[in-house]
């Protein structure tokens, strides 16, 4: 792959990244609850974070650089899928009550 093309791939997926993330901390003032705020932020710091470090990769490729950025990439996704699954279960076990139009609310009906 030639450099301008490197560098065109690279900056498009930190392009990409990056309004992913702004749209995260959009969401975080216009969002109802801590519920859908921890999901969109949840969220792209999963995809946002995943798509920048592929970037990365693409502008400095090499193959210990590509293994690290496997590594890198799953443990995003697991630690943010996990990470925001535990704070909207802290928000809840606290009694934070989540926006009026969530029907079903089914924690609310095993207790």
């Amino acid at each position: 792959m030639s450099v301008e093309m490197t560098s065109i791939f690279g900056s498009g997926f930190m392009v990409l990244g990056a309004f992913i993330i702004a749209t995260a901390a959009i969401g975080l003032i216009k969002l109802p609850d801590v519920y859908t705020r921890t999901s969109a932020v949840g969220t792209a710091a999963g995809l946002g974070v995943s798509f920048m470090i592929i970037g990365v990769v693409i502008f400095d490729y090499s193959t210990l650089n590509l293994i690290k950025g496997i590594i890198a990439i799953i443990a995003q996704l697991i630690t943010s899928a996990i990470g925001s699954f535990m704070l909207a279960r802290a928000s809840y076990m606290t009694g934070g009550k989540p926006v009026e139009t969530t029907v079903p609310d089914e924690l609310a009906d095993q207790s």
